[in-house]
């Protein structure tokens, strides 16, 4: 139990949290709040007829269309809110995990790790207070999101909506998000630092999404099995089931349990699995900066090169089913013959090749921002302090961390790539050739180093506002994965540079364009380093 001063304490702290980060909050809050709304309020333009709920729900029932948005479980006669239900609950979900595994990580390992805990633990402050500040914030978070899921949902107006189902919807995305929140909490006590504590959330994600689109796709009733797949078994309304908020719920009760548990029983600073003390004497492959941070960020390649590997062949595992949906069509055989048939069915895997390869690219964007931002995140710490002391130029820094960046997304999209190709070739009857599959990585390459030049230019000319730079990967996602099925503009398409990137694998690759956004991530690299070097370093 605790004492009254131990509450006090923790309420404190808690108000504390959330007026040190409200900023990032509201613009989680708004993100999510007006997609989904703004999707709401565009789906009784695009699915408002019996016609067009016809064609969306044929193709919502595809493999390639289960893998991505989950099994189709509604019953006709079909609504416009069912297939906002069965496109939308799968990928609001993953956002909010993402968005609860920043803010878990950030206030609890992230504090410990910049001593930040340190100081406040020196007060009067109870062992726990900490924790339990971080926690009742994530569910603060959280249950402002769901309470603006469904005020935004009740307005949209929506046809066939109900309040019970948009009730369920904000309930239920909130509790997956509070779920997987736990876990990063938990993640944060198993890892001493918070790069780790992060891989770990993300490894769990990884495997519990993977096995919910392996299942989906295979036998639905086993994606009960999958923590993520509880998201789809809501049944929102169709069924409105409140069996899956109650596993996710008592899920994070036991989570939560296990991680204060073991925050008792750890030091301040160490972990549960602590991190294997160094050589005495360093060899000769950390000679100078970039051995050094390609040397730290080795789990972080590791983890993310195999992660998308994984990814890679686990949609590529389906592509035998996605290219004979139109063989399992007597009529469409008898009109086109054996050949036309597999020319079509091929054609049909390239385009959710190409579908894939955007997600793949965006996927890759992350530990290459990640990397960048560790430029100004390690000068505030002070670790740099030495480099800078000794006679290494900031160029050599710089371009050190940049390099790293570079080629951790390069073998995260290649890597993506590779696995796609090679499970492929073991289920379609005709393979596409790895040269075909290839053209989706060149063609997203350059685009992936434009964001990387941005990026550099908002971290050497204005470090403070480094955090809107996960606005470009996340709105060319929704944009361009979104943009077919709500009808965004392609100027609107085009704002991020994923969005000038032809339909690679399915056309060529657009070599001008690929020189040309080649030259225009060479240009952005230079004048961010200028911006750099010119500014004082505890400016940041």
């Amino acid at each position: 139990m605790m004492t009254k001063n131990e509450t006090q304490q923790t309420g404190f702290l808690t108000r504390f949290n959330l007026r040190r980060d409200w900023f990032l909050i509201w613009i989680w809050v708004l993100i999510l709040g007006m997609l989904m709304t703004a999707v709401a309020f565009k789906f009784n333009d695009l699915y408002g007829t019996p016609q067009s709920i016809a064609t969306i729900v044929s193709t919502l029932k595809t493999p390639a269309m289960v893998s991505l948005f989950g099994a189709f479980v509604a019953k006709a006669p079909y609504t416009t809110a069912d297939i906002f239900a069965s496109e939308m609950l799968v990928f609001m979900a993953l956002f909010m995990v993402v968005m609860n595994i920043f803010f878990a990580v950030r206030n609890t390992r992230g504090e410990e790790s910049n001593g930040m805990l340190e100081l406040i633990r020196s007060h009067a402050v109870g062992k726990q207070s900490p924790l339990l500040a971080a926690t009742l914030e994530l569910f603060l978070i959280n249950l402002l999101v769901g309470l603006i899921y469904f005020g935004g949902l009740q307005v949209s107006g929506m046809r066939g909506m109900n309040t019970m189902g948009n009730l369920l919807t904000g309930v239920g995305l909130a509790a997956v998000g509070f779920m997987f929140g736990s876990v990063a909490l938990l993640m944060s006590q198993v890892s001493d630092n918070p790069r780790g504590a992060t891989m770990l959330s993300y490894l769990v994600l990884g495997i519990a999404y993977i096995g919910r689109m392996i299942t989906d796709v295979e036998n639905p009733d086993l994606t009960w099995w999958s923590p993520f797949g509880w998201i789809e078994k809501l049944s929102i309304y169709d069924k409105n089931n409140w069996l899956p908020v109650i596993l996710m719920v008592v899920s994070t009760l036991i989570l939560l349990s296990a991680t204060f548990y073991a925050s008792r029983h750890r030091d301040v600073g160490s972990g549960l699995i602590a991190t294997h003390g160094g050589r005495k004497r360093a060899s000769i492959f950390l000679a100078g900066p970039f051995s050094l941070v390609m040397r730290l960020d080795r789990l972080n390649l590791i983890v993310w090169t195999i992660g998308t590997v994984v990814l890679g062949i686990s949609y590529g595992s389906i592509f035998g089913t996605v290219g004979d949906v139109l063989k399992s069509n007597p009529l469409m055989g008898n009109l086109l013959g054996k050949d036309a048939l597999d020319a079509a069915g091929q054609t049909i895997v390239l385009k959710f090749a190409a579908l894939l390869m955007l997600v793949f690219a965006v996927l890759a964007t992350v530990p290459s921002v990640q990397t960048l931002l560790r430029i100004n995140g390690d000068e505030r710490k002070g670790w740099l302090e030495q480099l800078h002391a000794k006679r290494v130029s900031r160029a050599r820094i710089f371009g050190s961390y940049v390099a790293v960046s570079v080629i951790i997304g390069t073998l995260a999209l290649f890597a993506a790539t590779l696995g796609m190709w090679l499970a492929s070739v073991t289920v379609m009857t005709n393979p596409i050739s790895f040269a075909r599959m290839f053209r989706g990585f060149i063609g997203y390459l350059p685009a992936l180093y434009v964001v990387l030049g941005i990026s550099t230019l908002i971290i050497g000319w204005a470090p403070r506002l480094q955090t809107i730079i996960w606005a470009i990967p996340v709105y060319g996602l929704i944009s361009l994965y979104f943009g077919k099925l709500v009808n965004i503009p392609d100027w609107a398409q085009k704002i991020t540079p994923y969005g000038w990137v032809n339909r690679v694998p399915i056309s060529t690759v657009d070599w001008p364009r690929f020189y040309l956004y080649i030259a225009l991530a060479i240009g952005l690299l230079f004048i961010g380093f200028l911006g750099y070097k010119r500014r004082d370093l505890i400016e940041n």
